[in-house]
């Protein structure tokens, strides 16, 4: 009797996929749609996770973008704290499709965000990313000066990426009520003030994200032709809900739908993959592993396993380098996350 689930590769079945793998093997998850080298000029961005995805590649020796290189004369001591390589360019976090797609159009001049500088304590902060400048700047004037730097930077590494490796982190967000503009972290947290005449919550559907990420690609198509993506989902639990949900049901509805939205946008398009870290992480074959005690934080070990994976598949790590490099030790205490800062405000 013939089936169309006869001889099957061993993946395809849960027994032998997933039961009989050995516990913390991550088997034969990510099949990879298309080459990635050593020559591959490699674009990051995302949310908090994609930050040790981003140390990997580069410990890897893969030429992973620099668009706003540390100055000369800045101590490697502060890199972190003010942004530096932490992602291609001074972004910060961007933990929503939205964000992505609202910065790419506000690089090449379609879109000027609303409520562009925060203060506090007499500083000013820019609000698109308000972590980069820790201590705040002089004026307004200097965050627009220092934001246009930013946006040319956006603009050169969008035209040199060969790959764009996006990790979608979250669905919430908030929202400029008049104009739509969204901001990385809520107005409150690390500068500005909570208004609810000006902001609101907003939770994206699973059509949302496809379509915000799907109008990124076609900016990026028509800027760099050639240019391909792969895409990831981050496997960090949410640290805060405002939609009055439980936060693990809240947690769960979000990386249900950024799963789902990498899902469509590999079938759809030929030029995106997607990497399979999430599943790594969360598996039921690690057994919680890959957590740290408060269940949230991926430790050292997961990182290194889901990235050991990934240059595997594309045989980069072939050559006496690790697959995790050596900053790719420490823990998320490493990892510069505007999302982990709500725990504060918990009661």
């Amino acid at each position: 009797m013939s089936s169309p689930y006869s001889d099957l590769p061993k993946r395809a079945y849960w027994r032998s996929g997933v039961a009989e793998r050995a516990p913390l093997d991550p088997g034969d998850l990510y099949q990879p749609r298309f080459e990635v080298g050593m020559s591959t000029r490699v674009a990051t961005a995302g949310s908090c996770f994609a930050q040790h995805v981003g140390r990997a590649l580069r410990g890897a020796g893969l030429d992973v973008i620099d668009a706003e290189p540390l100055p000369v004369g800045i101590p490697d001591s502060v890199a972190t704290g003010f942004g530096y390589r932490l992602y291609s360019a001074r972004y910060g976090n961007i933990y929503t499709a939205r964000q992505l797609l609202q910065l790419v159009r506000e690089a090449e001049g379609s879109f000027t965000p609303a409520d562009p500088v925060w203060t506090k304590d007499g500083r000013h902060f820019d609000a698109q990313r308000p972590s980069v400048e820790p201590d705040g700047l002089d004026s307004p004037e200097a965050v627009q000066a220092h934001r246009a730097g930013h946006l040319a930077a956006i603009r050169s590494l969008l035209r040199q990426a060969d790959l764009f490796v996006f990790t979608f982190g979250l669905t919430e967000c908030w929202m400029h009520r008049d104009s739509g503009t969204v901001f990385p972290t809520a107005p409150g947290t690390i500068a500005g003030t909570y208004d609810p005449e000006h902001y609101v919550f907003k939770n994206f559907d699973a059509i949302e994200v496809l379509e915000d990420f799907e109008a990124f690609r076609t900016i990026a198509k028509s800027i760099n032709p050639d240019m391909r993506f792969l895409v990831t989902v981050s496997p960090v639990p949410l640290t805060a809900t405002a939609t009055g949900q439980h936060v693990e049901v809240a947690t769960t509805y979000s990386k249900s739908v950024l799963r789902a939205v990498a899902g469509m946008l590999y079938a759809r398009h030929e030029d995106i993959d997607y990497f399979a870290s999430y599943e790594v992480i969360t598996s039921l074959n690690t057994r919680g592993a890959y957590y740290d005690a408060n269940q949230r934080n991926v430790n050292a070990r997961g990182v290194a396993t889901a990235m050991q994976m990934f240059l595997g598949a594309h045989n980069l790590d072939g050559t006496g380098r690790t697959g995790a490099p050596r900053s790719q030790s420490a823990n998320a205490a490493d990892v510069v996350c505007e999302d982990a800062l709500l725990e504060a405000f918990a009661q």
